[in-house]
């Protein structure tokens, strides 16, 4: 069935249903938008880590374990680096490194990052296009009983251990969004629109929180499809639920389903997870949203283009 999709994506979960869904679609049908609340300068290097997830799990080239960073990756770098007293909190592969560095320069150069990254992608052979979700910065900043902390302090340095009180995103409300996916979502008949089933904190409300965006969610005309990245109340990666609980949300599809009110048409939950009473403006369904393996992500792509395909009664 022809027809574009749309995918609003952070790291690894995003980039596990980004994959499922380049598999079961035809070639340059999926646009994947990626959240670069998370970027930041370190060593002197420009790091967007979601984009890079997207770009090496898309690639064929992500760590199968660790879900994120080069497979195959060498620490020679960073080895040479602490015999030097520098920073080795944040860990840069060698095969990684190269990302940065090309990154870095093209940045430097005055390139945007949407074309950076589609640059990259186009090398490493991806027909998915991977845009980040501004040229512009903007920095998620967590305030916490530590104080307010950038993101990369809160989530690697300090392992997400500091209580969070609110969350920041700092330069949203002046970035503008990248053209190339708000015209696809304006203007091109879409099959699809898909929230992944990534942090809605840190990792999807970066992007929504972009000036125009939830309007834009709100008046599409193809059906938005979201998939919760939990299941019994408990996140399958990262601190999600405990940040839920933490703002006073539910730490559960309820609680995914309310952030993403007005915006979605159906929401895809565990079985286990199915309530009683459920939100009238949303459709709840029940789908295997438990990605292990290569299948699994395809099982989870086609559900939620089924589900999509019968909302807009094709």
């Amino acid at each position: 069935m022809n027809g574009r999709v749309l995918a609003l994506s952070g790291g690894v979960g995003g980039a596990k249903l980004a994959l499922g869904l380049a598999r079961v679609l035809d070639a340059g049908q999926l646009t994947v938008v990626a959240n670069t609340g998370d970027d930041f300068v370190h060593l002197g290097l420009s790091i967007s880590p979601d984009v890079d997830t997207l770009v090496y799990t898309l690639a064929g080239l992500a760590d199968p374990e660790r879900g994120w960073g080069h497979r195959e990756e060498t620490w020679g770098f960073m080895e040479a680096l602490a015999r030097l007293g520098g920073e080795t909190w944040f860990r840069l592969g060698d095969r990684d490194l190269a990302m940065h560095v090309e990154r870095t320069h093209r940045l430097a150069a005055g390139e945007p990052l949407s074309a950076v990254t589609d640059h990259v992608r186009r090398c490493l052979g991806i027909a998915a296009a991977i845009v980040p979700m501004s040229d512009d910065p903007v920095r998620t900043r967590l305030d916490t009983e530590c104080g307010r902390l950038d993101f990369q302090d809160y989530f690697v340095r300090r392992r997400c251990e500091p209580v969070v009180r609110g969350i920041v995103y700092q330069g949203a409300e002046t970035a503008r969004p990248a053209q190339a996916w708000m015209q696809l979502l304006a203007d091109e008949p879409l099959r699809a629109v898909v929230i992944c089933p990534s942090n809605p904190l840190l990792s999807i409300e970066p992007i929504l929180a972009l000036p125009g965006v939830r309007a834009a969610l709100a008046a599409c005309a193809a059906p938005v499809i979201a998939v919760s990245p939990l299941i019994g109340g408990q996140a399958l990666k990262g601190p999600t639920a405990r940040l839920m609980r933490e703002l006073g949300e539910e730490a559960g599809a309820g609680g995914i389903a309310h952030r993403y009110a007005g915006m979605i048409d159906a929401l895809l939950v565990d079985a286990g997870d199915m309530p009683a009473a459920r939100q009238a403006d949303i459709e709840w369904i029940a789908a295997p949203i438990l990605m292990d393996t290569l299948r699994d992500r395809e099982l989870l792509a086609g559900a939620v283009l089924a589900a999509a395909d019968r909302i807009a009664g094709r």
